[in-house]
């Protein structure tokens, strides 16, 4: 089994440690993991990296006047030259996020890609099972539709590979309930996919020169068709069943002023 630094070396992600950045939050992290085009499997050379995160704010930021800071944003450049960008949201924020039917943020909890972690990240990925249903197909067609309307206007690799990405992904939590956003590790998949990841790995907005327009339309069509049968026919339950635990996680969380690591 691979380390985790050799798991986000695979991935293709700089060597550069980010020590300093976590210890620099002004709120405990609860976990950092890698997504976008790293998770799924098709970074281009100048692709930035997107970390994705929960942090834990004080119980009086919450009951005071002030607005709490429930999605904090930073940029940076790491020693390497590479953009790094890090969103957190508060714990009660994520939270929230995982009892909707939001794939995207099951996938940043549920990323192999850990930059940093601790025992309520391990609860939280624990507890996820309980709020997979079947309407988490919804969240993966409007997601491929929206980037497939971004493909047709600018004709890029990036859009029409998120577009398949969000597909199959649908699909494979659908059959299997698992959720695992790593493109090319998904079947069943067009055979010319593998051609357009290396394609898009010269230029993270490189165009889609060469594809066969009508195989593209006939394939992405056939695999809307897939997830709307694999949704009817899953066996994931139509609503979340892990609020009350959840629920109890985020008031520990919160009371006891969890530390970082």
């Amino acid at each position: 089994m691979l380390t985790n630094t050799a798991l986000l070396q695979q991935a293709g992600l700089p060597v550069t440690d980010l020590g300093p950045v976590i210890a620099g939050e002004r709120h405990p992290l609860l976990f950092a993991t890698v997504s976008g085009a790293h998770l799924y499997g098709f970074p281009s050379r100048d692709s930035d990296v997107d970390l994705r995160g929960v942090h834990v704010l004080p119980a009086e930021d919450l009951v005071g006047l002030r607005e709490p800071e429930e999605t904090r944003s930073r940029m940076w450049d790491s020693d390497e030259g590479v953009e790094m960008d890090l969103v957190t949201h508060d714990l009660r924020k994520f939270v929230r996020l995982m009892l909707k039917p939001n794939g995207y943020v099951l996938e940043q909890l549920l990323s192999p890609l850990v930059v940093h972690t601790s025992a309520l990240h391990a609860e939280l990925v624990a507890l996820s099972p309980a709020v997979l249903t079947r309407n988490h197909a919804h969240h993966y067609r409007g997601f491929a539709n929206t980037q497939w309307r971004l493909f047709e206007k600018t004709g890029e690799l990036k859009p029409l590979l998120y577009t398949f990405r969000a597909l199959l992904t649908g699909i494979h939590l659908m059959r299997s309930g698992e959720v695992l956003a790593h493109l090319p590790t998904r079947v069943p998949a067009p055979s010319y996919l593998p051609g357009l990841i290396t394609a898009k790995a010269a230029a993270e907005h490189g165009g889609a020169d060469g594809v066969d327009a009508e195989a593209v339309v006939r394939d992405v069509e056939s695999l809307h068709r897939v997830l709307d049968g694999a949704q009817a026919e899953s066996g994931l339950p139509d609503g979340a069943s892990g609020f009350d635990a959840l629920h109890e996680l985020v008031v520990r969380a919160r009371l006891t002023h969890v530390p970082a690591g």
